[in-house]
């Protein structure tokens, strides 16, 4: 991944995506895939690639428990043009996980094939693993020399307009 799309990453979760998250881990695949598609559609640029790409393991999941074994192999190799690039944590989703999830279901899938849907064991149907945390007590820094939102990374907050930099244990002297 590049750097921009690293950044990407920093930025907190849509709302919708944390509300599909949740309905995934709920067992609620349809509802959960609706949630991410809201957010997916919603997102402005790259990142909605990511919720695309769990809409449609959601989506795997809801064929799998349904014993639809076409629909399953179907979404699951769509789901792998989505997931493949994104490092292994993004927006706090461990998305190396999810994908390692969802390939150990469709290998187990493809092993049962067709004729043995029946006997696929739902418990390896797993939660997305993720920081509900993530992005709730984003603090936004204004920068006070050009007015600019700063960007904070790594304990470093700079301003992208005028190049303003502070350390993260600077900050309780000027914004605080």
């Amino acid at each position: 991944m590049t750097d921009s799309t690293d950044n990407l990453c920093d930025a907190p979760l849509h709302p919708q995506a944390a509300e599909g998250l949740r309905l995934f881990n709920a067992g609620e695949y349809f509802e959960a895939h609706e949630a991410l598609e809201d957010a997916w559609k919603e997102e402005k640029g790259k990142v909605g690639e990511l919720y695309r790409g769990v809409l449609q393991i959601a989506a795997v999941y809801l064929h799998v428990a349904r014993r639809n074994y076409n629909g399953a192999v179907k979404v699951y190799g769509r789901s792998q043009r989505w997931l493949k690039d994104w490092p292994e944590i993004c927006r706090g989703i461990e998305v190396g996980e999810l994908r390692r999830d969802a390939e150990a279901v469709i290998t187990e899938v493809k092993r049962l094939g067709r004729e043995k849907m029946s006997e696929f064991d739902n418990s390896l149907l797993k939660p997305v693993k993720w920081d509900q945390n993530q992005g709730a007590k984003k603090h936004v820094y204004i920068c006070d020399r050009c007015g600019h939102e700063m960007i904070e990374n790594n304990c470093k907050v700079t301003c992208p307009n005028c190049g303003n930099r502070f350390d993260c244990s600077d900050l309780n002297i000027y914004f605080d």
